[in-house]
């Protein structure tokens, strides 16, 4: 579901205010403009946390070819008719998020070459995500992953090195905040998933591939701190041993409050293991560019919903609307959908007989939700060559 690299995630760059940024002087923390909309206005209140969700992993540059009219073939020369570049890895999620409003706050190790320049820019100045926990490591160069989309797919081919630990540790590792999210690794266990929620945190947890193929249940141990956990349709088969999405997320539902399970062109199934509620929504057909970093938008919109206090199926159909939106864009990160873009299609689609009334009926909620009348919002986008600055 995820595209967070599966390379194991684990140098957490946390950067105290002894660590130096790029300008040489400690972060500024939350930079960036403000978004269109709050969606947590209603429920914050006065000593609540600063940061809304933390998020920690690895930072990659992503560079992403589209157009492709098949696999490459193995001895010949393929050309793509489109080409983006942007941050990626943890990056997808964390600027999925903060374009919904969230304050995010991301902990990981940036290279001193142009790429970790360009991805620290893009997420601090461009994005507004606070990078205080984050770090630059002198000497070591940014994973990079080159990511090729056709007929619907893509396929990844990454490069990189774990960055060396930090000199100094943490001052406050995890932060205070409403909500984490966690990928899962497979055979491991991170001390501070259990930190985060005992510290209050809400922990929402995703997964990479067990490349061992063991698919052992109990490889998900840290789910006892989650409250819930957004595995993809075949991983959440492969761990459950259950013949289809829906009974998967069922017996998910025993070990973990919510269980959602995404389901490609299906939609999503969720359920809530609390109430016994159940939850069904249908994909958005949308002509897709770049798949890239769709599974990661998909979390952060549910977990927008879930902090803003939504039904379970808001929750479930808001998600799927913001991956269905970002895959009509280059690049994983700069692809994620701000409240401008959400709006501008609820307006469409309301004036248009573009959907079924079903469908419409479904994003009815939006009505509440949406401001009246937003201001412009440009959202930078994937470039083809990190040469280009931005204005």
């Amino acid at each position: 579901m995820t595209t967070t690299s599966p390379h194991a995630a684990r140098q957490q760059g946390f950067r105290s205010e002894r660590f130096q940024g790029r300008e040489g002087c400690a972060s500024d923390g939350f930079e960036g403009a403000a978004p269109a909309l709050d969606p947590l206005a209603d429920v914050r209140a006065p000593g609540d946390p600063l940061t809304d969700v933390y998020l920690t992993g690895t930072v990659f540059l992503d560079i992403i070819l589209t157009g492709l009219d098949s696999a490459p073939v193995r001895g010949t020369e393929s050309w793509a008719r489109g080409m983006g570049s942007s941050p990626g890895g943890i990056a997808n999620m964390a600027t999925a998020l903060a374009r919904l409003g969230l304050r995010t706050s991301l902990a990981a190790a940036f290279g001193d070459d142009m790429y970790g320049e360009y991805c620290w820019d893009a997420l601090a100045r461009g994005e507004g995500i606070d990078l205080s926990l984050s770090r630059t490591v002198p000497g070591w160069h940014s994973p990079v992953t080159v990511s090729m989309a056709y007929e619907g797919e893509r396929t990844m081919v990454s490069h990189g090195h774990e960055a060396p630990p930090p000199e100094e540790p943490a001052p406050e590792c995890p932060p205070p905040a409403r909500a984490c999210v966690a990928l899962l690794e497979p055979g491991a266990r991170e001390e501070w998933i259990a930190a985060a929620a005992r510290r209050g945190s809400r922990v929402f947890a995703d997964v990479g591939w067990d490349d061992s193929g063991r698919w052992d249940p109990a490889d998900l141990a840290d789910l006892e701190h989650c409250e819930a956990f957004l595995p993809n349709a075949e991983e959440a088969m492969r761990y459950t041993r259950a013949e289809d999405p829906r009974a998967a997320a069922r017996a998910l539902a025993e070990r973990v409050p919510v269980a959602v399970v995404t389901m490609g062109s299906e939609g999503a199934f969720a359920v809530d293991g609390g109430t016994g509620e159940s939850a069904e929504v249908p994909a958005i057909a949308v002509e897709a560019l770049d798949p890239t970093g769709a599974g990661d938008v998909f979390v952060a919109g549910f977990v927008t919903g879930t902090l803003a206090g939504w039904p379970l199926a808001d929750r479930l159909a808001f998600a799927g609307l913001t991956a269905a939106l970002s895959v009509q864009e280059f690049g994983g990160s700069l692809s994620a959908p701000g409240w401008v873009e959400i709006a501008a299609w609820w307006k469409h689609v309301t004036s248009y007989d573009d959907l079924p009334p079903a469908t419409l009926r479904r994003y009815a909620f939006l009505d509440g939700i949406l401001p009246a009348a937003v201001r412009p919002w440009p959202l930078r986008r994937a470039v083809p060559t990190l040469g280009f600055r931005q204005p």
